[in-house]
């Protein structure tokens, strides 16, 4: 029988309000990205003319410190810390995806203490001290990290509640922060190595380490768009997403897949930085709903902005000191998302 009028304005209205919603999100994103990249490629310890700026970007002059300070620290900065936001953006996401569950998030579930840990094994046995050797061990710890978290959160084959993984994660994350400090303090030179990279910074990062991990970043995004659909299912419970002939395994297989390299090439660039997986995907969720046609792009563009803002806040705070890209996330990001979870109720996963 067809839809009246009426019918078919009140089924297209939430697909109209929640695209309306995520176009916003995406937008006012965009520019608060933008708008921070711009300014805060003069802002820090050397405050450089915005004119200054201009000229360094258009009339490169190896000659001039200002030109110096923009092309080789200022730019890789940012462009590094929009990718590696996005990364995490995405990898909280999907986590949360697949486990259903709302706690889930690369620093959480011990993803990030894996990858850690397996730098500093790196550092203090095997002499690696540059990141285009820390990403092949980040990957290894992360995957391992994320395997024993969901065989110990997991009951007798069974997919764990949201509370076991999230308990599993945070003992695994507490046994393996206590191995990583073991190495570190039987080990001066590990410790000095790793004490900056442990806290989580973007400073010092060239434009080879943005290149380094770029492709493992785009290799994660592309797997995990091109699950969403897999993901949709999974969103309405494992009984009908089978049911409408989905590989829960296989989805799930993929989706790790893409969180170790997201969250292992995060880690491996610029520490472990949390909340910015946590947050970019409850906000985003909050916008855009569970569709992860639209989520996935909101978590991602979400992630960039977060992180970027939070580095150029701590390069202005503190200045002419510097806050640590990690300590920024958290201090800045988390009452953020605090205010959010407290205003109005989170979207159910």
């Amino acid at each position: 029988m067809p839809k009246t009028v009426a019918e078919r304005s009140a089924v297209g209205t939430p697909r109209r309000s929640a695209a309306s919603r995520t176009a916003l999100l995406l937008i006012s994103s965009a520019i608060v990205l933008a708008t921070t990249a711009v300014v805060g490629i003069g802002l820090g310890s050397n405050p450089i003319p915005p004119a200054r700026v201009i000229e360094a970007l258009v009339a490169y002059d190896p000659g001039n410190n200002d030109h110096l300070v923009v092309v080789l620290s200022r730019l890789p900065r940012i462009a590094l810390g929009a990718i590696v936001g996005a990364a995490l953006g995405v990898a909280g996401t999907l986590m949360q995806s697949v486990t259903r569950n709302p706690l889930a998030d690369p620093g959480i579930l011990g993803v990030n203490a894996g990858a850690s840990f397996a730098v500093v094994i790196a550092i203090a046995f095997l002499g690696i001290t540059d990141v285009r050797g820390y990403i092949w061990f980040s990957f290894v710890g992360a995957a391992a990290a994320a395997a024993l978290v969901y065989l110990l959160g997991s009951s007798r084959g069974n997919a764990g509640t949201p509370v076991r993984i999230a308990l599993a994660g945070t003992a695994v994350t507490i046994v393996i922060g206590a191995l990583t400090q073991m190495v570190l303090l039987s080990n001066d030179a590990a410790f000095n190595s790793f004490r900056f990279w442990a806290i989580g910074s973007l400073q010092g990062r060239d434009f080879g380490v943005a290149l380094t991990v770029l492709p493992f970043v785009a290799v994660g995004i592309a797997l995990s768009l091109a699950l969403i659909s897999p993901l949709n299912a999974i969103t309405l419970g494992d009984d009908v997403a089978t049911a409408l002939g989905t590989s829960t395994l296989g989805a799930r297989i993929g989706a790790a897949v893409a969180v170790v390299l997201l969250a292992g090439a995060a880690t491996a660039a610029a520490g472990p930085i949390g909340f910015i997986g946590l947050g970019a995907a409850h906000i985003a969720r909050f916008f855009t709903g569970n569709e992860h046609r639209r989520l996935l792009p909101a978590a991602l563009l979400l992630g960039a902005t977060l992180l970027v803002v939070a580095d150029t806040l701590g390069r202005v705070i503190v200045a002419p000191a510097e806050l640590q890209t990690g300590v920024a996330a958290a201090l800045f990001g988390g009452p953020l998302f605090v205010a959010l979870v407290r205003s109005r109720k989170v979207a159910a996963l």
